[in-house]
């Protein structure tokens, strides 16, 4: 087992969905850890909870804000290591973070804000398209600014995509139905929230993924969308009635949808139709996968993660498309 390294991290993005496990993750590897946080969030008691679990970590918070560029240049002069979780919808402001890392001048290693597809090897239509087109355009500028980077594919998050029974309840088709985009034989990744940051955080000052793409693609969560539900079924003793989707109907439920919808079920096409977790091979020249460099982390499969989360369910989907609209 490697020896975990020193690094700071500036983790910015901190008190979002993934970054509060970023954070804790990179805390307890030892890293010092720091925040960057809006003045306004401090006071913001929906994040209340969340800013006292980071002074119990001990995390360094840095009151910033990303598009204010002096006191993003201070911040990243304390760091050697920027990890951006930044929203989609704030994809752009990366451009500020690159800016303020080239005049900085001390970052090691920048993780953009990915953690889903690899963006350059998809076959998204639609809004998909152009939110993963966003992300392309954001590497290739990190490329051409020269900063070293690391790009983590983590395909989809198992807390968001199998959503608990109380998130479902925007969802009008029967709960004993799970609706499943083409033939459900396509093979995809889910992996939980806390995995991809232990991994993210052990390839922060690791050579082997300097420069490269990070692929968090375990052998235990990877799985067709029948085997996904096989697997729910089998923790709770029922049999859901499987609706099949052929992907000319998927299609043409992207183009006559309207945001979110049309980007939810553009991205859910790109991984459960067209493979995009899979159907490429991860060639040392370009990439690493995640479970192979670092073996020792037990991560949770799926088959774990469905049988501790008994609220968690299959149906994703359906709360994109109901079932009159099949």
């Amino acid at each position: 087992m490697e020896k975990v390294g020193t690094s700071k991290i500036l983790i910015i993005g901190a008190t979002g969905y993934v970054g509060k496990f970023m954070v804790e993750a990179s805390a307890k590897a030892g890293h010092p850890t720091f925040a960057l946080v809006r003045e306004s969030t401090l006071s913001d008691p929906s994040k209340s909870s969340i800013i006292q679990t980071f002074n119990t970590l001990g995390i360094n918070l840095l009151l910033g804000d990303v598009r204010d560029h002096q006191s993003l240049v201070e911040a990243i002069k304390k760091v050697d290591v920027v990890i951006s979780i930044v929203s989609h919808t704030q994809l752009d402001v990366q451009y500020k973070i690159i800016s303020a890392i080239k005049e900085a001048g001390n970052v090691k290693r920048f993780f953009p804000s990915e953690f889903g597809n690899d963006v350059d090897r998809t076959h998204a239509v639609d809004e998909g398209h152009k939110l993963f087109d966003t992300k392309v355009q954001i590497r290739r500028t990190i490329e051409a600014e020269g900063i070293p980077y690391t790009y983590v594919v983590a395909n989809f998050f198992a807390g968001h995509f199998l959503p608990t029974g109380s998130d479902l309840f925007g969802i009008t088709s029967p709960l004993d139905t799970v609706v499943i985009l083409g033939d459900g034989n396509t093979k995809f990744v889910l992996n939980s929230e806390e995995d991809v940051a232990t991994y993210t955080i052990r390839s922060v000052d690791d050579p082997r993924t300097l420069n490269k793409i990070l692929y968090v693609r375990p052998p235990g969560n990877t799985l067709s969308y029948n085997d996904l539900v096989s697997l729910w079924e089998k923790h709770h003793s029922e049999i859901l009635k499987r609706v099949y989707v052929p992907e000319e109907k998927v299609l043409k439920i992207i183009e006559e949808s309207s945001f979110p919808i049309d980007i939810g079920v553009s991205i859910c096409h790109s991984a459960y139709v067209k493979g995009d977790h899979t159907n490429y091979e991860i060639k040392p020249s370009f990439g690493v996968e995640a479970s192979m460099l670092y073996p020792d982390v037990k991560y949770t499969t799926l088959d774990e993660f469905i049988l501790h989360n008994d609220a968690c369910t299959p149906f994703y989907v359906n709360q994109f498309i109901v079932i009159k609209d099949i």
